[in-house]
């Protein structure tokens, strides 16, 4: 029997394919076949690159093994192994050495406040991978309409996908993956690209098998073009759906905060649906701070503006309107500092971030200010909130 080693492995249950991780590993370590996003033991060298581009933490797990698992036993997983036991005899004096090690490394790697998180002890259990490369679903274009104005700096569009008689169960919160045409420069088949959904579980309207996702043109982007270009009556392939933990507590006592920039605002547009829907008379609070260039860049931002305040509390924030200071999402966080404090307070408060990357630090940096005028220590309110399927980040 060998010596214990440590190993990488991705966690299949909250991987939602989007593939960052296998594009950023300088030494071609990580790869995937229909189902799983897998880390092949002989080759890495724990560089860490891949970690902080992962965008729901399921990058950061470890085991510590006497034989490592192959690609072909990982490509098989629905959900991680659990530990094994390793006698002392066997080497298991040296789990804690390595635990430590393993620990020090995700240090290093991680620039913010990422990690795993825990989905909401009252969510629904939500179905994962479904369908995959080899088996995707087709849906139909039923609509294709543009948030943003004509003369507005970015093109996004709200996307609604028919899924006809097959099911495809989803939750607020969850991804799927759109597989455009064509190949890449070496000849392959594109991978699929995630987006998050924008509707409620049970449709645009009540009751009805379909989708909408809010999509961003980039102007190199394959698939953002592709997606932004189709039409009614065009078919689509999906895959996913994908995520397990960035999902909506079934509890209408939830305080929701929800903080977000530009497409980042697709859950939370579920979320908001679904409150309406399921709990429109509920005392809980929602709040979402929304960052964008201008009112005109601002997905949704008529929609909005006619969600009642009494469900949603609207902080929509612009970095280049006309005759006003810049402000940013943590500008107005600082600005809402009391009632952030009376949330972070309360046990039934559920945190949610998502957006760029960029967004990260200045949220961090907002949180542990708020936090420290009122007394509290941010990291491990975090920490503890994360702990208790509480606390939710998903950059990009």
């Amino acid at each position: 029997m060998s010596a214990p080693q440590k190993q990488h492995l991705i966690d299949p249950e909250i991987c939602i394919r989007c593939y960052t991780c296998e594009d950023a590993c300088p030494i071609d370590a990580i790869t995937h076949n229909d189902d799983n996003v897998v880390v092949d033991f002989s080759k890495c060298d724990f560089c860490m690159d891949c970690i902080a581009p992962c965008p729901t933490g399921s990058i950061d797990n470890w085991r510590v093994v006497t034989t490592p698992y192959t690609l072909e036993e990982q490509y098989e997983w629905l959900d991680l192994p659990e530990q094994e036991e390793i006698a002392e005899k066997d080497g298991g004096e040296n789990i804690e050495a390595l635990d430590d090690s393993i620990q020090a490394l995700l240090n290093n790697a991680h620039s913010g406040a990422g990690g795993k998180a825990k989905a909401p002890a009252s969510a629904s259990k939500p179905t994962v991978n479904l369908y995959n490369l080899g088996n995707p679903a087709e849906a139909t274009v039923q609509g294709n309409f543009r948030l943003t104005s004509e003369d507005a700096d970015s093109d996004v569009r709200h996307i609604i996908l028919d899924l006809g008689n097959q099911a495809f169960p989803v939750l607020e919160g969850q991804s799927v993956g759109i597989t455009p045409p064509g190949q890449d420069e070496n000849g392959n088949p594109y991978l699929p690209r995630l987006y998050s959904l924008s509707s409620p579980r049970d449709g645009e309207r009540p009751n009805t098998n379909n989708l909408s996702l809010t999509v961003k043109r980039e102007p190199h982007g394959v698939c953002s073009n592709y997606v932004c270009d189709l039409k009614i009556g065009d078919k689509v392939k999906l895959t996913g759906p994908f995520g397990a933990t960035f999902l909506m507590p079934n509890d209408p006592q939830a305080n929701l905060l929800m903080i977000c920039t530009g497409t980042g605002s697709a859950p939370f547009r579920g979320f908001t649906m679904r409150r309406q829907r399921t709990d429109p008379e509920t005392d809980a609070k929602m709040s979402l701070f929304f960052g964008a260039r201008t009112p005109d860049s601002l997905p949704y931002f008529g929609p909005l503006n006619k969600v009642p305040d009494e469900v949603l509390n609207k902080q929509l924030v612009f970095s280049r309107q006309d005759g006003t200071a810049k402000e940013y999402v943590q500008d107005r966080m600082i600005r809402e500092s009391e009632h952030i404090s009376e949330l972070l307070k309360s046990e039934n408060t559920y945190i949610y971030v998502c957006g760029l990357k960029d967004m990260e630090e200045g949220v961090e940096d907002a949180f542990e200010t708020i936090a420290s005028s009122s007394g509290l220590n941010w990291k491990d309110i975090r920490n503890q909130l994360r702990e208790n399927g509480r606390y939710h980040l998903e950059t990009y």
